[in-house]
């Protein structure tokens, strides 16, 4: 059989998606709304700071167009910082209840695949009128909160900007100039205040990241598959790593989204928050620390889990990763959860953070422009956009798609790399278990980075196992990729 071609693998995802509930395609009314939107259209309604001469710049990958975030730092006495998260203000350009926000809110989600992205918005909006592109003026909602050198936030507020796009970077060439392995990047060589905010932002996002995890956030290092692919054929598909920047923005990300859900709270209106129970099979966690020589405490206890996190980190960096997948998969999904103004906090076990609403991916994920539209309203002195049984039923529902476009990019991948597997029956890879249904075990190989079923001998083998396995079969159709045990 011939090598897939992305148009192919592209016809397999929107297939999957239509089986999983989620729409491939734009309605007519949808593309529409994007096409009636023009450049000059912007509304200004409301209080706008005019900041367009501060320096923000994005960092995201190369061949990303749908940009949601900016940011800038300024130093202050003492070791504080000013940091200013710029997002993008999505909402001006889908007002709830358009058509645009209707397909929005039926998929909640923009689906990755090895075949290419389906965004939850029309590329017009997403990729275009509604992304912080460089050199372009846009609305933004902006986060600004004051650091102390301990990483506590020690003040926020939350405003509504016009921004500018200073300087686009991306993730790779950011990681490698401030990990001193590679040159600047061109806009960095350009300009030393743009290297100084790197450098500063870099040195934030580490105090936050410490913060953190002296409360007990996990510290993890886990992989995605990124397919590769060669004039339209794919060729591999390869792990796409965190790295310098990557873990830069997260942390400013996280801190965000923090700030964003308490405003809400503090200005007594309802959210939409993102929550991680303590994980239910912390015996099983406690095994894998004790086969490695570390007794965890009975019940869950998330330093304590980090504390064995980091001395295994130091210890074995080359199985490091391995073992930060078994973790992920053993703490299990996040969900979201409506919350009224008076509600207990729902933590989020992984983060080490009892506020949290996701806020700041409006193109991207449909919570964060609800949230979003919550956080204009209070900032308007406008009553809630949302009622709390509303916000309810959001939060199933995008808990519910999110782990739909899960399953559609978890079987594309495998379609993907069954094409790729097909000419290696009976080759054997290491593997780590990952999963452990009722009937049989899946497990995942490096290369090409994928996930399958073992179908014989995984007797007595759990979550973290390490094995070696023989490619006993794929089947393309059924996405099925099938090892047995050596």
């Amino acid at each position: 059989m011939p090598p897939v071609q992305r148009i192919a693998l592209a016809d397999i995802a929107a297939q999957e998606m239509r089986v999983q509930g989620l729409e491939p395609d734009f309605p007519a009314a949808v593309l529409a709304q994007a096409e009636a939107a023009g450049a000059d259209d912007l509304p200004g309604d409301g209080d706008i700071r005019d900041l367009r001469h501060q320096p923000w710049f994005s960092i995201d990958n190369d061949d990303t167009q749908d940009l949601d975030q900016l940011s800038w730092a300024e130093a202050l006495p003492g070791g504080t910082v000013r940091l200013a998260v710029a997002v993008a203000d999505v909402d001006a350009r889908v007002p709830q209840g358009s058509p645009a926000d209707t397909h929005a809110a039926l998929n909640t989600t923009s689906v990755y695949t090895a075949a290419g992205v389906f965004p939850m918005l029309p590329p017009r909006l997403s990729n275009d009128l509604t992304s912080l592109h460089e050199g372009q003026e846009r609305l933004a909602v902006v986060v600004e909160m004051t650091i102390d050198a301990s990483g506590t936030i020690a003040a926020s507020q939350l405003y509504r900007a016009c921004v500018r796009n200073q300087a686009k970077l991306a993730y790779d060439s950011v990681a490698a100039w401030l990990d001193g392995q590679g040159p600047a990047p061109a806009a960095v060589a350009a300009s030393a205040a743009l290297a100084t905010q790197l450098h500063l932002h870099d040195a934030v996002a580490q105090a936050l990241r410490q913060w953190r995890h002296r409360r007990g956030a996990l510290n993890v290092a886990t992989a995605q598959a990124r397919p590769v692919f060669v004039d339209g054929q794919l060729v591999d598909l390869r792990a796409d790593r965190k790295n310098r920047a990557k873990d830069l923005i997260a942390d400013l990300m996280i801190a965000t989204n923090g700030a964003a859900a308490r405003f809400l709270t503090e200005r007594g209106q309802p959210s939409l928050r993102r929550v991680l129970q303590a994980p239910s099979r912390w015996d099983r966690l406690q095994k894998l620390a004790e086969r490695l020589g570390t007794a965890l405490p009975p019940t869950p206890d998330a330093p304590a889990l980090d504390r064995f996190l980091l001395g295994e980190r130091a210890r074995d960096p080359a199985g490091f990763e391995h073992l930060s997948l078994s973790v992920v998969k053993l703490l299990g999904s996040g969900a979201y959860a409506a919350a009224g103004p008076d509600a207990a906090p729902a933590g989020h076990f992984g983060l080490a953070v009892n506020d949290y609403a996701h806020s700041t991916a409006p193109n991207r994920r449909y919570v964060d422009l609800v949230t979003q539209r919550l956080i204009k309203a209070s900032l308007a002195g406008a009553p809630a956009p949302y009622t709390l049984d509303a916000l309810a039923a959001i939060a199933a529902h995008s808990t519910l798609q999110e782990d739909q476009a899960s399953t559609v990019e978890r079987r594309v991948l495998k379609a993907a790399a069954a094409h790729l597997l097909q000419g290696r029956i009976g080759d054997v890879f290491d593997a780590t278990v990952t999963g452990v249904p009722p009937k049989g075990i899946f497990v995942r190989i490096d290369a090409p980075m994928v996930e399958g079923r073992v179908v014989g001998g995984f007797e007595g083998l759990d979550v973290g196992d390490a094995l070696r396995v023989r490619l006993r079969g794929v089947d393309i159709e059924r996405r099925f990729i099938d090892f047995e045990r050596v």
